[in-house]
């Protein structure tokens, strides 16, 4: 698996609550760093391609270092931290005019002085007149340029991001077109392995894992190159049922929210079970908003290692509850697989490939009307209100969910047993493989009737 072509990175650093995640959507012009009054709300390394005047950049998020938090997760953040301190081009150092110079500050200016790298001072939160005072403080350290800024007001970013762009390497022109990109979301309930799986289909620990229920707060998306495509996956928080999200605090909530914008943008959602609980209420709630949301599906029963070996009748009787649970999702392959040894972990790959090509494919309108003939011959449409309805042509009008519209005779929609019919049968006849389908029916205008 090889790399994308790297873009120069422009991470951001500092203890946690100085601003970087308010910056960082500055910049983007997003929301993708949750931002709440809480030290420690950033843990994973997050970050999105962004671009100032003609420079192209990866712009890179992290978790507070070295400053007071009571996360039980702060040792795994800084880890992270420090790797991608380690991979920046150029560091923008985020510190606070508010509590002015503080030894977490001190500490992070030693380790940055280690890296070489070109290092750019952001003075936050200078828009507060008592901070302004405070803010000379941070001229000690001696790192240069320096620039007194204000992350949710935006003012002086502008200047900051001149001196960042100076300091990037530029990117080489393009050799060749960049691959189509695959958006892949991978949602669940809380500790069923997502993270896990994630890093093992990059093969590396780029994810935060641990046994804390909630680990993941932001979506982390980073891509992948599989097979000459480009895979851009999306790691998403777990998504509990509404009350105890309720009960999580803002930070959660706004979790979820992300959680669910990921599906929505997402070409191929993955549905992450747990093999040894199996499917419950939260999965077949989430199973019905990726249906809603378009995009194709597939289950990954993960932590099969755990459950191997129990025999072709149990993995039989296992896949068949867990249809019945998920049947928004009847039409949704199922892979079972372990993120811990890596087993079916390249079939996954696989089957979300043929998800996302199944997703975009286009049935020629003569094949499409050869199907319809051949079914209303043998089943004759059923009408939701009993009336002598006939399919006379149809047409598919979109992809990315395939869209499909019938004509009709008289102004009636179809019964919903029939429609669920036809559906199946395209699935058959075409390949539709995890994929919703959308019908729609209309009734030929009378003008064309007439000439008929």
């Amino acid at each position: 698996m090889s790399r994308q072509a790297r873009l120069p990175h422009l991470v951001l650093v500092g203890r946690p609550n100085v601003g970087k995640s308010t910056l960082f959507n500055r910049i983007t012009g997003t929301r993708r760093s949750i931002v709440a009054p809480v030290a420690g709300t950033t843990r994973d390394v997050i970050s999105v391609p962004a671009g100032w005047k003609d420079c192209a950049f990866l712009l890179v998020d992290t978790g507070g270092l070295f400053g007071a938090t009571t996360d039980p997760l702060h040792e795994l953040v800084v880890e992270h931290g420090l790797k991608a301190i380690d991979a920046a081009d150029v560091i923008v150092f985020v510190v606070d005019a508010r509590e002015g110079l503080v030894p977490g500050d001190e500490e992070i200016a030693t380790r940055l002085r280690r890296t070489g790298r070109p290092v750019i001072v952001a003075i936050n939160k200078t828009d507060d007149r008592r901070a302004q005072s405070r803010a000379y403080e941070f001229y000690r350290m001696g790192f240069e340029p320096v620039y007194e800024i204000s992350a949710e007001h935006g003012t002086g970013v502008y200047e900051l991001l001149d001196a960042a762009i100076e300091r990037l390497p530029r990117r080489g022109p393009r050799t060749a077109e960049e691959p189509e990109e695959t958006r892949i979301a991978f949602v669940g309930r809380p500790n069923v392995g997502k993270s896990s799986l994630v890093n093992r289909l990059l093969r590396e620990e780029r994810v935060m894992v641990s046994d804390v229920p909630g680990t993941t707060r932001d979506t982390v998306d980073v891509v992948l190159q599989w097979r000459k495509r480009r895979l851009r996956i999306l790691d998403t928080a777990g998504m509990r049922r509404p009350g105890r999200v309720a009960r999580g605090g803002q930070v959660e909530a706004v979790s979820v929210v992300q959680a669910r914008r990921a599906m929505a943008r997402a070409d191929v959602t993955v549905l992450v079970v747990d093999a040894v609980e199996g499917a419950g209420d939260r999965e077949a709630a989430i199973a019905g908003e990726a249906a809603e949301a378009g995009c194709g599906v597939v289950i990954a029963v993960n932590k099969w290692d755990l459950v191997k070996g129990r025999g072709q009748d149990w993995v039989r009787a296992f896949d068949d509850r867990l249809r019945f649970q998920l049947k928004f999702l009847d039409y949704a392959p199922i892979v079972h697989v372990s993120a811990l040894t890596g087993e079916r972990t390249p079939r996954l790959l696989e089957v979300i490939d043929r998800v996302a090509g199944a997703r975009r494919y286009r049935v020629p309108t003569a094949d499409f009307n050869r199907f319809l003939e051949a079914i209303t011959a043998t089943h004759p449409p059923v009408s939701k209100n009993r009336r002598d309805v006939r399919i006379l042509y149809g047409a598919q009008t979109g992809i990315e969910p395939p869209t499909f519209v019938l004509f009709t005779n008289v102004a009636s929609e179809l019964h919903f047993s029939y429609e669920r019919f036809l559906v199946n049968r395209l699935r058959e006849s075409f390949g539709f493989e995890g994929t919703p389908i959308r019908l729609h029916v209309r009734r030929r205008g009378r003008a064309r009737q007439q000439q008929e």
